[in-house]
């Protein structure tokens, strides 16, 4: 994989809150009243809760990192715009995003008929307030659906390096494209359907929130797909190359994370019914479904169940 260094970086896709605090914390127990990450309510995120123990349980946070008008650009801004900028993780994510959110802009009104809306990402450190509620690092990356923006603490693709076992570049992409999917699935009102169906039918709302991450992961793969096709704003290409070995380094990050693996890592079992956001195999086929076929309407993982 390798990024274009001629490449515009807009920063203004990004909102860098890690140089503020809104005050407070959680104290130093665990994750206090954080939401499960099932799709049931609050934020939708790309793993689950149980990093924490991967992360030797509680992360007693005394920081909390404000969302909301404490973002601040300036230094991400002045990186951004450097020689040598793509050394900076800050910068080729936010890149990431550019490309992301150019390739929404065309293929949602293409495939769905409805206009895309951006959404920014927005970086924090070790806990953050959203419209979803209070965070930490621990949950892993996330999409709020009632401020319509992506959270990440730049310091889970440590995590997801050493703990997780996905060391690979392209798994930064991929992390960002399923929680960007999650926006898409705002933007179609997929999410709220999803919802109204675990209301409904509360026995089966765990598999409602497998399918809506699944089909997340197959928003990644048709993004991944396409993602050598997305210029910045001036026509230049984000991309300059992306191998079938990065494809793979996204398929083998979504094996890295199925609700079976992480469980036999933290717990030693597996227990389905406890399962949110899916096998380490369904993750990895849906990634490829998006990616082979390269178009979002090939994603229904529901079937008709909504």
């Amino acid at each position: 994989m390798e990024l274009n260094d001629d490449a515009n970086i807009d920063t203004s896709q990004v909102e860098d809150l890690r140089g503020s605090s809104g005050g407070g914390g959680f104290g130093g127990g665990g994750l206090g009243g954080i939401p499960i990450p099932t799709g049931r309510g609050g934020w939708i995120g790309l793993a689950i809760t149980v990093l924490v123990v991967l992360l030797g349980g509680g992360l007693g946070v005394n920081k909390l990192t404000d969302g909301g008008s404490g973002a601040d650009n300036t230094a991400l801004q002045t990186k951004c715009q450097t020689a040598g900028k793509l050394s900076n993780l800050d910068c080729r994510n936010t890149l990431y995003v550019n490309s992301i959110q150019k390739y929404w802009v065309t293929a949602l009104p293409q495939a769905f008929g409805k206009p895309y809306q951006p959404a920014n990402t927005r970086l924090f450190s070790q806990a953050v307030q959203t419209g979803c509620g209070s965070a930490d690092s621990g949950v892993g990356p996330f999409y709020c659906p009632a401020d319509h923006r992506v959270y990440i603490d730049l310091t889970f693709y440590q995590v997801l390096a050493d703990q997780l076992g996905a060391p690979g570049e392209f798994a930064q992409p991929y992390v960002l494209a399923h929680e960007y999917g999650h926006h898409v699935q705002s933007l179609l009102g997929t999410e709220a359907q999803m919802r109204r169906a675990q209301q409904r039918d509360p026995g089966n709302a765990n598999k409602y929130s497998v399918m809506l991450e699944l089909q997340a992961d197959c928003y990644a793969g048709s993004w991944a797909r396409h993602a050598t096709e997305t210029t910045d704003s001036g026509g230049k290409a984000i991309f300059k190359s992306l191998t079938r070995a990065d494809i793979q380094q996204g398929i083998d990050t979504a094996g890295q994370i199925g609700d079976d693996t992480i469980q036999r890592k933290t717990q030693g079992r597996i227990n389905e019914s406890a399962f949110t956001h899916g096998t380490s195999a369904q993750r990895q086929q849906w990634f490829r479904t998006g990616f082979d076929s390269g178009d979002p309407t090939r994603c229904d993982t529901f079937g008709g169940a909504l």
